[in-house]
C-alpha cells in the first residue's frame, strides 16, 4: 500500500498541510499532473492536492456532520481514500469532483450509521456564502435566526435532493461539479435541484403561514 512520506503512517494528513516550500512548479501544477506526479511517488505532489482542497473540502464536510472536528476527521479519511485510489483514476475526468464525492459519500454514511433519522442535515452558518437563501441583514441577530430558519427547513428536504440543494446553492458548485460529484447526469441534477428549491419554497412560506397563525392567536 502507498503511503506518503509527509503523512507519516498515517495517511495524508489535512492538518495544516503545505506543499513544499520553494516548488512553485508544484503550486501552480493543474490536477492531473500532480496526480500522475503522486502516482510516481512525488509525495509533494499529493501534499500539493490536500492543500490545494482541503479547506473547501472540510467546510462542505460541516454543512452535513455540523461538528468541524468530524469533519476534518472524514476529510483525512477521504484523502486517504483517493490516495490508495490513484492508480484507478482517470486522469481525463476532473479530480476535484471525484474527491468530493468520495467525501460527501463518507458524510452521508456516517450519518446514516449515527443519526438515521437526520441524514445529511446541513448547518447553514452564520457568515457562510449562502447564494440562494441567505439574504444579507445589517443586523446579526437576524442573521443568526434567518440561518437556524433555512437549517431546520432544509432537514425536511429528502436526502436525494438535499444533497445537490446544499453543493449547488450553499456551496456554489456548478451543476456539472454536481453531476460528477453525485454521479449522476446533468440533467437529473437540475431536475433534481428545480424539485429542491420548489419544496424549498412550499416548506418556507408554509413556515412562515404557521408563524403568522401563532402571532395572530
Amino acid at each position: 500500500m502507498r503511503q506518503p512520506a509527509h503523512s507519516g503512517v498515517s495517511g495524508p494528513t489535512t492538518s495544516h498541510s503545505t506543499p513544499s516550500e520553494g516548488s512553485p512548479q508544484v503550486e501552480d501544477a493543474g490536477d492531473a499532473r500532480l496526480v500522475e506526479e503522486a502516482r510516481a511517488g512525488e509525495d509533494r505532489a499529493f501534499a500539493a492536492l490536500v492543500y490545494r482542497y482541503e479547506h473547501k473540502l472540510i467546510r462542505v464536510l460541516s454543512r452535513f456532520v455540523h461538528d468541524e472536528e468530524l469533519a476534518r476527521d472524514l476529510a483525512q479519511e477521504t484523502f486517504w481514500k483517493v490516495y490508495n485510489r490513484l492508480d484507478s483514476f482517470d486522469t481525463a475526468r476532473r479530480f476535484g469532483p471525484w474527491l468530493f464525492r468520495v467525501g460527501v459519500n463518507l458524510a452521508l454514511d456516517h450519518l446514516r450509521r449515527h443519526d438515521p433519522l437526520a441524514v445529511a442535515s446541513i448547518h447553514a452558518r452564520t457568515g457562510d456564502s449562502c447564494p440562494a437563501h441567505d439574504l444579507p441583514d445589517p443586523d446579526p441577530r437576524l442573521q443568526v435566526e434567518l440561518a437556524q430558519e433555512v437549517r431546520f427547513i432544509i432537514e425536511k428536504i429528502p436526502v436525494a435532493y438535499r444533497t445537490i440543494l446544499v453543493l449547488r446553492d450553499l456551496e456554489g458548485f456548478s451543476s456539472a461539479e454536481v453531476a460528477a460529484i453525485v454521479n449522476r447526469r446533468e440533467a437529473t441534477v437540475r431536475w433534481r435541484l428545480a424539485k429542491a428549491r420548489n419544496q424549498f419554497r412550499e416548506l418556507w412560506q408554509k413556515r412562515e403561514g404557521e408563524e403568522v397563525e401563532v402571532n395572530h392567536a
